[in-house]
């Protein structure tokens, strides 16, 4: 703590207070402080560098407000293991320099991809969104499937594919989406993609041309826009309502080419699109030319009321793409999504498919496809269903205990694996998120799936990977986290009007 008495130590509070922080998070940036070290209690610090105590917990609060320190009850005070700038500007520093050369190199998609990235490298713990628990999936059922299979494979498992897929399990799914979710289709019909943004590239590279135009929800999935950036595909922010995506009035001849939606539960404030909203969706599309790409991603997940059907089954022929995925069903790591195209198009995407992805797993989506077929797919989900359940029911209780249900985002609905707790408009979100972050707690703020700024504030609180008992701990972390934001904020604007 040399470093921190050499400080001057005249002037008035304010300004000892102010470098006091400032020193301690110069130390803390420049690794003299490393991260996890314990820093001396407030009496002793103030005894070390003549300061009264309560200049040295001004600082303290400060930097726990920004995220820089943590505190553990009846332990003291240490350095945060994960600071805010490794968090806000992860993707900027993982980036080479403009002066290295590096990425002035990159083509105009290239810098677009690093421009737009938003995946966190944190996918487990409280509160990450969109993640199952992996640790109840059945594996050593489903291994039994893989290793059966390994034993008595044949050649044609193990080299390139050219069908779409597997046809054992486009057979399980035409079947298994024909009865939960009412999708009109033949195993023709179906593609086996990795993953959500494969099929999403696929649909843009053989529907669509660069320059063309696509509505997006907005909020909407930000990895959907970044998929369309890179392709060239110019993106329309659309507001959604109670009862879905509002669809603009449209001059003559500037029709979108996609419209993307997500329905059945919208992602990420969750209202379901009503039925006279699905069917004038639907007739627009018709009347304009446009595709309908409706992304299904968790509807297996509703806790209360009839399911819902799909958009793509309302109507016979329907203008629609439908996407689903198995990252939420079964587990993100097998990396295998589907799409459902219009019935004249599949020989179409068959061809662009091989020829863009080479596809292959065979052997897996053969034992995904058994997985189906003998039941134990439609069972994980039934058991699935009331664990998620009873995990949103507890994390509701524990909003409404510290925070009250007024913190709960209103278009809410009983389904998916998260909710969103709406925040102030003065309040920073993202700021919040690196907070939460540097005390191990994981959520999403909410401008994020924003286009523009003005976009509402919240955070997106995941429950799927958390189980009951393991809750409490870290939604109170977050709320001293809230606590400490909103009370910097009010002094901050009490300073302001002060002069």
């Amino acid at each position: 703590m040399q470093r921190l008495g050499n400080q001057p130590q005249g002037g008035r509070t304010e300004p000892r207070n102010r470098a006091l922080t400032a020193c301690l998070r110069g130390a803390i940036l420049d690794g003299t402080l490393r991260p996890g070290s314990r820093l001396p209690a407030t009496r002793d610090m103030a005894a070390e560098l003549r300061l009264s105590r309560n200049t040295v917990m001004h600082a303290y609060d400060q930097l726990l407000a920004e995220g820089y320190l943590r505190a553990l009850t009846g332990s003291g005070t240490y350095v945060a293991d994960v600071l805010p700038e490794a968090i806000l500007f992860s993707t900027s520093e993982s980036m080479p320099s403009e002066s290295s050369g590096s990425r002035s190199s990159l083509s105009r998609r290239g810098k677009a991809v690093l421009e737009g990235a938003r995946a966190s490298s944190v996918q487990w713990g409280a509160f990450v969104p969109g993640v199952p628990d992996v640790t109840a999936f059945p594996h050593r059922r489903f291994t039994q499937i893989v290793n059966r299979l390994y034993r008595r494979a044949t050649p044609h498992l193990f080299t390139y594919s050219h069908g779409g897929g597997s046809e054992p399990l486009r057979l399980a799914l035409a079947d298994h989406l024909r009865t939960s979710r009412a999708v009109n289709c033949e195993p023709s019909q179906i593609l086996v993609t990795e993953g959500v943004h494969q099929a999403i590239d696929l649909i843009v590279r053989v529907l669509g041309d660069p320059g063309d135009e696509a509505w997006l929800e907005e909020p909407g999935y930000w990895g959907i826009r970044n998929v369309l950036d890179v392709n060239g595909i110019r993106t329309r922010p659309v507001p959604v309502h109670a009862d879905g995506i509002r669809i603009p009035n449209l001059r003559r001849g500037l029709a979108p080419r996609f419209i993307f939606v997500t329905p059945s539960h919208q992602y990420p404030l969750g209202p379901v699109m009503s039925l006279a909203r699905r069917r004038s969706l639907l007739s627009f599309a018709e009347r304009y030319g446009s595709w309908i790409v409706e992304d299904d991603y968790d509807s297996e997940f509703r806790f209360s009321g009839s399911p819902i059907p799909s958009l793509q089954g309302l109507v016979p022929q329907s203008p629609v793409l439908y996407v689903g995925t198995f990252s939420k069903t079964m587990y993100p790591g097998l990396r295998m999504a589907y799409v459902v195209v219009p019935e004249g198009l599949a020989d179409a995407f068959r061809v662009a498919h091989a020829e863009l992805y080479r596809e292959g797993h065979l052997l897996i989506q053969a034992a995904v496809a058994e997985f189906i077929e003998s039941g134990q797919y439609a069972a994980h989900i039934r058991r699935m269903r009331l664990v998620y359940a009873s995990r949103r029911a507890t994390l509701i209780g524990l909003t409404d205990r510290w925070l009250g249900p007024q913190w709960r985002m209103a278009q809410d609905n009983p389904a998916g694996l998260h909710l969103v707790l709406g925040l102030p408009s003065e309040v920073d979100d993202v700021a919040v998120a690196a907070m939460a972050a540097s005390q191990g707690v994981i959520v999403r703020p909410l401008s994020r799936y924003y286009t523009g700024t003005a976009g509402h504030r919240g955070l997106l609180l995941g429950f799927g990977c958390v189980p009951e008992e393991s809750m409490a701990g870290p939604f109170e972390t977050l709320v001293a986290t809230l606590d400490m934001a909103m009370n910097t904020r009010s002094r901050k604007a009490a300073r302001l009007r002060s002069g």
